[in-house]
């Protein structure tokens, strides 16, 4: 998860936020929203209640928050529950507050090209494209990339369905398929190419990103026809989802006498950039 940090300010009150360039979202600190609503002495404490309260009503908004670390008061990094835009306005509705309304038209301002994404998917598509395209992507690559994140929500919203918890299971899950697919996990990927904090499949060619596609694709599909109930259910699926788009890798590199999976990235050199190159040397290889 690449980080920017940043305040923002609500009628003289600062509210902490964090941008995900992985999700293209901004997370804001809820224990300084609740600050600003209540005006209660310790806001920490309304929101372990509150929490407490709606995990009770089984509401979904505060099972899906997470945490991140943001800089406390005394200077240090501290995990703390953050919510993004659309999280927050739930959240809200929740808290008794004259400041409810000129907070959600703040808010509607300092998150307003999420809350259009929000209303509009297409809105979200041309924004993510247009990014690609300032780092230097090609149009063809666009084209894979996003077809992949299209492919990795249906899976993951397959797993939402199936029972699978957010953000741990999930990673695990990833993780299974990925092996099964490249002999490597999501981590070792990463190291591999000599990737950090940067998201991986932005890194990835295209022969990548279509292993990556098939291996969740097919995983989805072998859940949804098995009918795969829960964690472990779906990490089976997982595997044997991952091992179909692994069974075709091999085939191909047996085929073609070259690896799928390289070390290549684009930290020094954008994409396009790096695909000139390559057909340069191509070139005068023949």
């Amino acid at each position: 998860m690449e980080e920017s940090n940043s305040l923002v300010v609500f009628q003289d009150k600062k509210v902490r936020r964090i941008w995900d360039e992985s999700s293209h979202k901004w997370y804001f600190s809820i224990v300084d929203v609740i600050a600003i609503l209540t005006d209660s002495i310790d806001p920490g404490a309304y929101w372990r209640k509150l929490k407490e309260r709606l995990k009770a009503e089984g509401n979904e908004t505060v099972t899906n928050c997470h945490t991140l670390k943001m800089e406390a008061a005394d200077g240090k990094l501290r995990q703390t529950d953050v919510a993004d835009t659309e999280q927050l306005f739930r959240l809200i509705q929740s808290i008794p507050s004259p400041k409810a309304e000129p907070f959600k038209r703040w808010l509607a301002k300092v998150g307003y090209e999420r809350l259009e994404e929000i209303e509009n998917p297409e809105i979200a598509s041309k924004r993510m494209r247009e990014i690609y395209k300032q780092k230097g992507y090609s149009d063809e690559w666009i084209e894979k990339r996003m077809r992949g994140i299209a492919v990795r929500d249906e899976l993951t919203e397959e797993w939402k369905k199936r029972g699978v918890k957010e953000h741990l299971e999930y990673a695990i899950l990833t993780s299974e398929i990925s092996k099964a697919t490249f002999g490597m996990t999501p981590s070792e990927y990463k190291e591999f190419k000599s990737l950090r904090k940067e998201n991986l499949r932005d890194h990835m060619d295209d022969l990548e990103l279509i292993f990556t596609m098939l291996g969740e694709a097919s995983t989805t599909r072998i859940a949804r026809n098995k009918d795969a109930k829960g964690f472990i259910e779906n990490k089976f699926a997982a595997k044997e989802g991952g091992t179909v788009a692994g069974v075709a890798r091999k085939e191909l590199e047996q085929r073609s006498g070259e690896k799928v999976a390289t070390s290549e990235n684009y930290l020094e050199k954008p994409q396009n950039q790096k695909l000139i190159a390559l057909k340069k040397k191509k070139s005068e290889e023949k």
